[in-house]
């Protein structure tokens, strides 16, 4: 059954929000001319994580909303730590979101050359010059919070001087760091991001898109808002750390577009006022229980404390794609946390109901037993075997039925026995009835250990009475599950947990994250035995192990003599 279900909605539209309401009014006035350009700016340092998928969701879904474009551009700037790996990466997890770009990828190494020129007008302008303090003397000179900075004391430098200078760092003549190029605005303001800031490094680095053709390297303040005016953007929507950017995102854009070197967007076709992109400025997406900064994210990948960028454990969108998470539990879950100014720590709990809540609608029912226990229904022969048909779902019918093949020799679950009764067990029990999901009541009457006592085969007689009918003149209150002995399916499960045992690895008061790894965060078990049913009915996508949880076949790892399952989550909230 190859399964394709979108879940369905839940009568409810996007949630209104601070953004929603000023493109609304940018539409009402006429800013933009009726036009919603967004875009979705990733580095590409490393693998999306759910944080993105925030970003991506907002980027794109308000772009979608106005009938607008959203564009994809990598900010690759910095090649010291970028690669083609990692675009390719970012590409299938957004397209595995659910989302796509509008026209060809954008990189801010196709403006490399335009950037050039325009630094070249902003020395000729009198608003750069090329300073030699290196980096730990640039610090002094900024200054801090509380007092100003000051002057480098290569400010004064003359255009020639600086065109020159320039110019020769273009040609590789100067090694990394001797020196660079900075905007000359303020080195008394109050924002520190407005004192004289790097616009051009030296790197002699090969760039993954441009090869060797260049040595220097523009930074992000510098190419982000002009990469926006180029693509025509109108609201260009950040994360909160870059609002005291914006002063300078501003100024740059002024600086060159009152010479008309940038495209502005009109405000109406019979109004001269032309308007560049808004930055906007929106809180992070931070889950407790997890770490998202890519840093910690790739130390984790480099030591080995995870198997990759893929680890199911990750919060990477590869390693929850792996892990059985699905687009639309994603998209959900991310309107559902809402677009705000205040930074805050989401419980994980909210995720996790989200990906419950959207397993359950869309998932077939299965049985698998993770450690088997044999049983012998004595009253039933060897030829005694039959094919039983049940439901794929319980509440939706559309699903259809499945075959289950049944004989005098099942697997149930060992935790599923016990000899003797204990308070609030309603399994089985030595002299005891339970019924077996779908078929028998059945009752134990023997049990066989080994020589040291553990317990080996049930034996149980059935009830023939009570195939899909209660039986007569008692009550049985519990029901397990269980697999055909002979025609059950090998397979190996994986039992995946929370990565942190302590609520906030990010915490300051943390000394190093590593050493906050949940122990049991995943748990392998072999020997585990399914129904053949999942695969008989090529079953795609996440199901239920009936009592056990939701689970996806790990498709990178598995193979047709080894078939692997991850366990996306638990059946309810069992962490506390």
């Amino acid at each position: 059954m190859n399964r394709e279900m979108t879940k369905l909605p839940n009568g409810s539209g996007p949630k209104s929000n601070f953004i929603r309401a000023i493109v609304a009014e940018d539409n009402h006035s006429g800013r933009y001319g009726g036009r919603v350009q967004t875009r979705f700016p990733p580095e590409p340092n490393g693998y999306l994580h759910i944080g993105h998928a925030k970003s991506i969701c907002l980027n794109f879904g308000i772009a979608a909303e106005n009938d607008g474009l959203c564009n994809l551009r990598f900010d690759d700037t910095n090649p010291e730590k970028e690669s083609q790996e990692y675009v390719d990466a970012i590409k299938e997890s957004i397209r595995w979101l659910g989302f796509d770009w509008a026209g060809d990828v954008h990189y801010s190494s196709n403006y490399f050359q335009v950037l050039f020129e325009l630094a070249e007008f902003l020395i000729e302008a009198g608003f750069a010059y090329v300073c030699d303090l290196n980096s730990d003397e640039a610090r002094e000179y900024r200054g801090s919070l509380t007092t100003k900075g000051t002057d480098s004391p290569y400010r004064t430098r003359d255009v020639a001087e600086n065109l020159g200078l320039f110019h020769r760092m273009k040609l590789g003549e100067f090694p990394n760091g001797a020196c660079s190029l900075r905007a000359k605005i303020d080195m008394s303001s109050p924002n520190i991001n407005m004192r004289d800031p790097v616009l051009y490094r030296i790197r002699h680095v090969l760039h993954h898109q441009t090869g060797n053709k260049w040595c220097i390297y523009p930074t992000y303040d510098y190419t982000h808002c002009v990469s926006d005016a180029l693509e025509s953007v109108t609201h260009s929507l950040c994360t909160l750390e870059f609002e005291d950017h914006r002063p300078l995102y501003e100024w740059l854009l002024d600086a060159l577009g009152n010479e008309n070197f940038l495209p502005r967007t009109q405000h109406s076709s019979t109004d001269s006022i032309y308007n560049f992109p808004k930055q906007i400025e929106f809180a992070k997406l931070k889950l407790n229980y997890t770490v998202v900064g890519k840093r910690k994210l790739k130390r984790l990948v480099d030591e080995g404390l995870v198997s990759g960028w893929d680890d199911p454990r990750m919060p990477t969108l590869v390693g929850m794609r792996r892990l059985g998470y699905t687009p639309s539990a994603l998209r959900n879950f991310c309107e559902s946390v809402g677009v705000s100014k205040n930074e805050g720590v989401v419980d994980i709990a909210m995720l996790e109901h989200a990906i419950r809540e959207d397993l359950d609608a869309s998932s077939p029912r299965v049985m698998c037993v993770l450690d088997p226990l044999r049983m012998v229904i004595t009253n039933l022969g060897n030829d005694d075997t039959a094919t039983l048909s049940l439901a794929r779902h319980p509440k939706i019918t559309e699903f259809g039925m499945r075959n289950v093949p049944f004989s005098n020799e099942i697997l149930i679950d060992r935790a599923d026995f016990l000899e003797e009764a204990i308070p609030g067990f309603k399994r089985l029990v030595l002299g005891g009835e339970v019924r077996l999901r779908g078929s028998y009541v059945v009752r134990c009457d023997e049990i066989e250990t080994d020589l040291e006592g553990r317990i080996q085969k049930l034996k149980c007689s059935a009830d023939l009475a009570t195939l899909g009918k209660k039986p007569e003149g008692r009550k049985v209150k519990g029901v397990i599950h269980w697999v055909s002995a002979d025609k059950g399916v090998p397979i190996e499960v994986r039992l995946y947990d929370r990565l942190f045992n302590v609520e906030y690895p990010e915490s300051k008061d943390v000394e190093d994250f590593t050493k906050c790894l949940n122990p049991n965060s995943l748990r392998v078990i072999k020997g585990c035995i399914i129904e053949p049913s999942i695969f008989t009915d090529s079953i795609i996508g996440a199901v239920q192990f009936e009592r056990e949880g939701y689970f996806t076949e790990d498709v990178s790892e598995s193979s047709s003599s080894r078939r692997i399952f991850n366990r996306t989550i638990t059946l309810r909230n069992s962490w506390e």
